[in-house]
């Protein structure tokens, strides 16, 4: 489950990470309530679970009542890589010297948390050069591997102070909490002096969500998603026509960032799961039959815990039983892709080398 901003700053500010004053609303009218309580200036945010919103002109400056009562509306509409705004966060403006990059994410492959900084904030992780990354294992971050990675991110005095208290905190949510990853990007230092989290990105991991109950008034699902939650995978439909399917959350979200990139619109993240079996998979594509502007499957596969065979079985069975009678486009890597691909020679999937190929074609194949 991928918590929207405003949701992974409720648990911030739980855990005492600092934040600008905000208010989530829904409404032009909770806004114009909200506006007298923060103050002006202020940014409306479009609370959306996807990225590129900057970009897709979800994020404006207001100065006053009127820029509120024009913008407001036209962000409320926006519809990102498929999806339509939930909320619009309120955000008092943030005077920034500097923005840096901090996350944690649960590594299953190595079953540890890792610790991701950077110098560079601002923009997306995968196209900064300068990467701090640390094992931590599965426990809280100690005091002393907090000033190690404040040191390397070459923070002094009381920023390195205020830097690894932050870590420290980030990393008790995260553990506390059972997430697959919390992401501060920008983590900014303001012209005095001080650290604040101004944007954030929160993924629960579905197979503990039920030892956690305060998180499910962060769940809003369809029918299909219950569906498949019920069935021990995680779905979110989207807008678009192409289903992205893969194992783990953060694969999934990143294969649908890179093709919405290449011009394509995601119809659902499909996330198989650690514990993905051929019923279970069977299950996720009798879902993905059921939606009706799905045109095409991509999928992107790394075998670990999961080996490629089974979700190959589950196509193969598909296809025997006319569940679906759609372009597949995959890449298969790890446990037994080769023995996968083999399976898959003569069916209507089509394996590519990267997932850039696959994407590309993907997307030109929807097209035509």
């Amino acid at each position: 489950m991928r918590l929207l901003e405003f949701q992974a700053k409720e648990l911030f500010r739980e855990y005492g990470i600092n934040l600008l004053p905000s208010r989530a609303s829904k409404t032009i009218e909770e806004a114009k309530t909200y506006a007298k309580e923060l103050g002006y200036p202020f940014v409306i945010k479009i609370q959306v679970p996807v990225g590129g919103r900057g970009k897709a002109g979800g994020i404006q400056k207001c100065q006053n009542d009127d820029e509120l009562e024009l913008k407001y509306p036209q962000i409320l509409g926006l519809t990102i890589k498929g999806e339509k705004a939930r909320a619009i966060l309120l955000e008092k403006m943030a005077d920034i010297k500097k923005e840096l990059y901090l996350s944690m994410f649960l590594n299953r492959s190595k079953r540890c948390y890792t610790i991701i900084a950077s110098p560079e904030g601002g923009v997306e992780i995968e196209s900064v050069k300068n990467q701090i990354i640390k094992e931590v294992g599965l426990g809280n971050v100690s005091d002393e591997i907090a000033r190690e990675v404040a040191k390397e991110m070459k923070l002094e005095g009381k920023l390195a102070d205020d830097f690894a208290d932050i870590l420290k905190k980030l990393a008790k949510l995260t553990v506390e909490k059972e997430a697959e990853l919390a992401e501060i990007n920008p983590l900014a230092i303001m012209q005095d002096g001080s650290l604040m989290a101004l944007d954030g990105k929160f993924v629960t991991d579905d197979n503990s969500n039920f030892r956690h109950d305060e998180l499910q008034k962060y769940q809003e699902k369809t029918e299909i998603e219950e569906r498949a939650e019920k069935s021990g995978f995680s779905l979110v439909e989207l807008d678009g026509d192409i289903a992205v399917v893969g194992n783990g959350a953060g694969l999934v979200m990143s294969t649908l960032d890179m093709l919405s990139d290449n011009g394509g619109k995601p119809a659902c993240f499909l996330d198989v799961g650690g514990g993905a079996t051929t019923e279970s998979v069977y299950e996720a594509l009798t879902l993905i039959s059921k939606m009706s502007r799905v045109k095409g499957i991509l999928v992107n596969l790394y075998g670990g815990i999961v080996k490629t065979t089974v979700v190959a079985e589950a196509f193969l069975k598909a296809y025997e039983d006319n569940l679906i009678n759609l372009p597949v486009f995959s890449r298969l890597k790890g446990t037994e892709s080769e023995k996968a691909k083999e399976m898959l020679k003569n069916s209507r999937t089509k394996i590519y080398d990267s997932i850039e190929d696959a994407i590309n074609a993907a997307v030109l194949g929807i097209k035509k």
